[in-house]
């Protein structure tokens, strides 16, 4: 597997990574339990950012109040193409947290996104669904995964490509506490 990774908050990155991030975004950050189509128009002001990790806040259409996420996006530095983007958010109800990723067309569904913290296995995300930008896979969060989250180092997402390939793409850890605990 491959781990190398940069996140896409590094001041060097190119344009065309920053519209793809803004596109990802924006149809991550707010997509319902369905991910519906009508998500990928959202984008979400930024409110904060800690470490590598931004807040996201707007209030969807129909929604009694404003929702926020923490975003990170990480790109694979062997494969420009390769960019997955972690969403963590509170549902509306305030009754659930949930994990998302969003991973590029083409990615085999059925392994889901692994997920790895420092090294130690942490769980699975499912796909749900797939939409013209990406494929959105998810997993609730219990308090022993946010607590890992909240302590860790480094997350590992793992994709598989094709059954023969598969890809680490690491995500710092770094500012995700901070992030988290200021979510509304």
């Amino acid at each position: 597997m491959s781990l190398r990774t940069t996140a896409l908050t590094d001041p060097k990155r190119s344009k065309g990574r920053r519209a793809l991030f803004g596109i990802f975004a924006g149809l991550a950050l707010f997509a319902s339990a369905d991910a519906s189509a009508a998500a990928a128009d959202a984008q979400g002001a930024v409110r904060d950012k800690h470490g590598d990790w931004v807040t996201r806040c707007e209030t969807p259409p129909g929604a009694a109040h404003e929702q926020c996420a923490i975003v990170l996006s990480v790109v694979d530095q062997e494969r420009p193409n390769l960019v997955l983007v972690v969403i963590v958010l509170n549902t509306a109800d305030r009754k659930a947290r949930l994990m998302r990723v969003i991973a590029p067309l083409g990615v085999l569904l059925p392994p889901g996104v692994g997920l790895r913290i420092d090294d130690a296995d942490a769980g699975r995300l499912s796909f749900l669904q797939c939409l013209p930008n990406g494929c959105v896979a998810q997993l609730a969060m219990d308090d022993s995964l946010l607590e890992k989250l909240k302590n860790g180092k480094t997350a590992t997402l793992g994709i598989f490509q094709t059954p023969e390939q598969g890809v680490g793409v690491q995500a710092p850890l770094a500012g995700f506490k901070e992030a988290y605990e200021q979510l509304p």
